[in-house]
């Protein structure tokens, strides 16, 4: 793989640890700024509103920008509304400043996900996208929890400044190694593209990218309160319960790049039939803690390995749209994350059980198992209608 592609990574990691950071330094946040606990969570939903907005308008802005001016601007737009975050005293401006990460971040993965694919031959397209993902995942493992710890250390403020120092030398990497050419941007094609995208392969990959998505994060979110109130495990815990899931999720990127085509192949197609199975299993077994770190650690690693496969699969099928298809790829996905937890929420709080956010993902992993059964029944129908 080029080393460019790791620089990217490195990048994608910093944005991936302030996307999921917010879920430990909501409290602090709320005391700091005096604003309910409700108030502050509601900063994680103006990035995912950002991500989603952000991707495709910011994707189609830039398509005919050089890549470096691209890269280098959306990085160090990055940077200054962190610092500015960090230092604000005003929760209007706070949410301002995620949303505004949010944007600029999906516009950086839009443009990284293009150059990914660009920089290697067609077959090798699935591993590219895996490494560049791959920072979202180490986010996971260690960005997350590290960030949790230091906003319990130093105050949620320490955590942002710490993810804008992480994008300098990223930012220095990206003006030193991006490709400075424009790449023909100049002819491309809006409109043409988002045609491409219409395609019902590339609809039926999106759907799914949202739908398993969705079941992810209806659980992520809910993973420190199943710790707590549900194993009873003390607070402590909680960073490694995340550090577990951000683990199985690198190895499940780690392995789909190695072995993703583009196609829905029989290992795409098992890991999403065990999917619910094993959302199921978490929901039934997390009162206790072995089987609570187990089932995490596969649900990462399911999880995260079908989420990088379809979008993969995205690339794959929509070829005439290089430019488009990665920032939708990233709107299926954040889509997810933000009904996934709002269902979950709506769920929990009619029942008052946490585990029920599981069951929630359970559900949502076998409307997915459904949805591919179904197109691929209607295909066959297609098929014999056509022969007959």
């Amino acid at each position: 793989m080029p080393v460019f592609l790791y620089v990217l990574a490195l990048a994608v990691f910093a944005q991936g640890t302030s996307e999921f950071m917010l879920s430990g330094l909501v409290p602090g946040i709320a005391r700091d700024l005096s604003v309910s606990v409700g108030a502050a969570a509601s900063l994680t939903s103006a990035y995912a509103i950002g991500m989603i907005v952000g991707a495709p308008v910011m994707a189609a802005l830039s398509a005919r920008w050089p890549r470096r001016r691209a890269l280098a601007g959306f990085l160090a737009a990055f940077v200054v509304v962190h610092v500015i975050g960090a230092v604000t005293t005003d929760f209007a401006v706070l949410f301002g400043t995620r949303v505004v990460a949010a944007v600029v971040n999906a516009g950086f993965l839009a443009v990284a996900m293009s150059v990914a694919s660009a920089l290697v031959p067609a077959d090798r397209r699935g591993r590219a996208t895996a490494v560049l993902l791959s920072g979202v995942t180490l986010s996971c493992v260690a960005g997350v929890p590290a960030g949790a710890l230091l906003g319990d250390w130093s105050g949620w403020r320490s955590a942002f400044w710490a993810v804008a120092a992480l994008c300098l030398p990223a930012l220095a990497l990206v003006f030193r190694r991006a490709p400075a050419d424009a790449a023909g941007r100049a002819e491309v094609s809006v409109r043409r593209e988002a045609g491409a995208l219409r395609s019902r392969p590339v609809r039926l990959a999106m759907v799914l990218a949202a739908v398993v998505n969705g079941a992810t994060f209806a659980t992520f979110a809910y993973l420190a309160v199943i710790a707590t109130d549900v194993a009873h495990l003390p607070a402590a815990a909680v960073p490694a319960l995340l550090a577990t899931f951000g683990a199985g999720a690198f190895v499940g990127v780690t392995t789909a790049g190695r072995t993703a085509d583009g196609g829905l192949g029989r290992g795409l197609l098992l890991a999403l039939w065990v999917l619910p199975v094993g959302w199921a299993v978490l929901a039934a077994t997390s009162a206790h803690t072995a089987p609570l770190f187990v089932v995490t650690i596969v649900q990462g690693a399911l999880s995260f390995g079908i989420g990088s496969t379809l979008v993969a699969r995205v690339m794959h099928v929509a070829p005439q749209a290089p430019s488009l298809g990665g920032s939708f790829a990233t709107v299926a996905l954040n889509a997810g994350a933000f009904l996934g937890p709002l269902i979950a929420g709506a769920a929990t709080g009619t029942t008052g059980d946490y585990r029920d956010a599981a069951w929630v993902s359970a559900a949502l992993a076998a409307t997915a198992v459904a949805t591919v059964a179904a197109s691929r029944a209607g295909v066959a129908r297609a098929g014999v209608g056509e022969a007959g």
